[in-house]
């Protein structure tokens, strides 16, 4: 069928809930976890740009991937949040195919921003007189550019897949945002070429940038285990545990959500397994490098004790102010 027999301009969006009492608490929990994932990032972001010791290639990776989870949380939670509170809940075609393209491209940047930062903790642990060198600045830049640029081809090549189908009148998505499975069982034309691109799609790059991600690891685990002090073994296995926890959370629910074909009981599954890619994710990752990380954790308490001690300097005289800050 050609584009042109296309009737549906705009989809409705059924959510997760149809009860009213639970749109109203899912309105307030989410939009709790979203206000926490933007001040949570942005916070990374912030502290990596001013702290003068995180200026390193894996914080400079690590605000990437902060930058990268604020993006996919604001591309699906602000419309999730508008349909709680709607009677209506609709998206029109061209917002729905916008959504899908910075969906598949933001998932397939931070999958690599996730293999880089693997990458990184090779050449860190396993080639420490190289690293200086062979990670200069614009070796990062150049690196870092790749992810995004595949990410926005890659979205654009599976975006157009979904915009060459047709879709006749069923315009109700079992979904809360615009998701491909929901989809292609809306679709009345042929589905074979979407569905088939977006398998291999999907599985070549988790395959891909999983085999980067082992690959590392089986290189970086020996040659911790032959520093010689403990606390280049702690540091080193803190630095790696937050990295593993985040992608070991990150391709869990990835695999769960693409590598089945679509159906009835797949898509609802995947809906359950979307809230917590699309939400829980993005909120978690800071916290993880947060919490887990001994340079995050002091660089932040050096943020705040100056905060403390910027907001306290008023309330001395000017001629302490100046010993304070000159002594």
């Amino acid at each position: 069928m050609k584009r042109n027999f296309t009737s549906v301009t705009e989809f409705i969006l059924l959510g997760l809930t149809s009860h009213l009492e639970l749109q109203i608490l899912f309105f307030v929990l989410f939009l709790a976890i979203y206000l926490i994932t933007l001040a949570g990032n942005l916070g990374i972001i912030v502290l990596i740009h001013i702290n003068a010791r995180l200026h390193t290639p894996m914080y400079f990776f690590l605000s990437h991937l902060s930058f990268v989870d604020f993006c996919f949380s604001s591309n699906v939670t602000p419309k999730m949040l508008e349909n709680f509170l709607s009677e209506r809940k609709t998206i029109s075609y061209p917002a729905c195919l916008v959504q899908c393209y910075f969906f598949i491209s933001l998932v397939h940047v931070e999958m690599y921003i996730l293999a880089l930062m693997a990458f990184d903790r090779y050449l860190a642990i396993c080639n420490p007189l190289l690293y200086g060198s062979k990670m200069s600045k614009s070796v990062c830049t150049s690196l870092i550019t790749a992810p995004y640029v595949y990410g926005a081809l890659t979205g654009l090549m599976e975006t157009m897949w979904t915009y060459k189908l047709a879709f006749c009148g069923h315009n109700k998505i079992n979904h809360f945002y615009c998701a491909d499975p929901p989809l292609i069982k809306l679709a009345c034309s042929d589905t074979y070429h979407k569905e088939l691109s977006m398998f291999v799609v999907a599985g070549l790059n988790l395959s891909l940038s999983l085999l980067i991600i082992l690959t590392s690891y089986l290189y970086i685990f020996p040659a911790i285990l032959k520093i010689g002090s403990t606390e280049g073994k702690r540091k080193a296995f803190s630095t790696c545990g937050s990295h593993l926890t985040a992608v070991i959370i990150f391709y869990a629910t990835l695999f769960v959500m693409y590598l089945r074909p679509p159906s009835k009981e797949s898509v609802e599954q995947g809906k359950m397994v979307a809230v917590f890619y699309t939400t829980f994710i993005p909120m978690l990752n800071p916290m993880i490098y947060s919490f887990r990380n001994k340079d995050v954790k002091e660089a932040i308490s050096k943020e705040l004790g100056r905060i403390c001690f910027s907001e306290k300097l008023p309330f001395f005289s000017s001629h302490s102010t100046f010993f304070l800050y000159y002594r």
